[in-house]
């Protein structure tokens, strides 16, 4: 099936009537652009949001919108003729202008083209000496047949390995994991570094997350890559302020690993050690460029001796020794 993609353009306080107007003709699913909301969140963004994609940043310039996706058929017809008529009736009953110009734009879109279009960003990527990274609908390249293959497809948790701070912490555990070892990923997401870890030589693997749309989906991706269910545990927990989930993970892991963002790694630091062995190793990444000595220094204070860093256009991941 065909779809239209019908974009009707208003302003920020015609946003709810256009949305209400859809819901009356039973559409209920839509994409709402707005840049007024979207600076009010720059100016007050929570402390979580170290880095925002350049392509979200084009939203502080963009018209408000309201953006549905309507079946080519005759169906569709009618209902996109109603869509019309209201927004007819919404203009003549706003005498100052005050829900924008209520114009719609309209433009097919072919069913595969939406859903495998974006699949061309997400190719094969070499990591280090070992690994590849490789989304399911991808053939293994030619020459990789010695790298260990991580298959991970895109989905609602962060780690695809495109980004440059999962590809420094993949970096740092091929360079100091080591047979038998175990290994604690918090703030998993996807799952990958668990997998990495796995594929390195690690015996055991516990990958925690606040998230628990995370913890499933990392649980998949760990079996899908070949780890036994007896080699991990795949928990749900928030361990800066749960001592009942840090008890549950337990301590005495070789490596402990974090790619999460600076707050969160401050927030983390003062219990980093009580997962480690005496002598293990911490790498923590998604570190700011201009955050790396505030990092670094609020870790080494909580006892820790910095034994390596990588930096890649802006960003940081740091290595250290218990």
């Amino acid at each position: 099936m065909n779809w239209t993609e019908a974009c009707i353009y208003t302003t920020t306080e015609g946003v709810d009537i256009v949305c209400g107007c859809l819901i009356g003709l039973n559409i209920t699913g839509f994409a709402i652009k707005d840049s007024q909301v979207f600076e009010e969140f720059l100016e007050n963004k929570i402390s979580n949001w170290d880095y925002i994609d350049d392509d979200l940043l084009g939203l502080k310039d963009c018209e408000t919108s309201v953006t549905v996706y309507i079946p080519e058929n005759e169906q569709g017809k009618e209902i996109l003729l109603l869509v019309k008529e209201e927004l007819k009736a919404l203009k003549q009953r706003d005498s100052e202008g005050k829900l924008g110009r209520l114009e719609i734009s309209l433009s097919n879109i072919c069913e595969d083209d939406w859903a495998n279009n974006w699949k061309q960003y997400f190719k094969p990527i070499k990591i280090g000496d070992k690994l590849l990274i490789k989304p399911s609908w991808e053939k293994n390249p030619v020459g990789c047949k010695d790298r260990k293959i991580i298959e991970i497809d895109p989905a609602s948790s962060f780690g695809t390995g495109q980004h440059n701070t999962t590809q420094l912490c993949l970096e740092n555990i091929e360079k100091y994991i080591r047979p038998k070892d175990r290994l604690l990923d918090l703030g998993c997401g996807s799952g990958i570094l668990s997998i990495a870890g796995f594929l390195l030589g690690a015996d055991e693997i516990t990958a925690v997350d606040i998230d628990e749309n995370s913890v499933k989906i990392a649980s998949e991706n760990l079996l899908k890559n070949g780890v036994k269910p007896d080699k991990f545990r795949a928990l749900c927990g928030n361990v800066i302020d749960d001592e009942n989930i840090r008890d549950f993970i337990g301590g005495d892991y070789d490596i402990v690993c974090a790619n999460i963002v600076s707050d969160i790694l401050i927030a983390m630091s003062g219990i980093f050690s009580s997962f480690l062995k005496d002598d293990g190793i911490l790498i923590v990444s998604g570190i700011i460029q201009e955050r790396k000595n505030e990092v670094i220094g609020v870790i080494k204070d909580c006892g820790f001796k910095l034994s390596d860093i990588k930096e890649r256009e802006g960003w940081v991941s740091a290595v250290f020794k218990k």
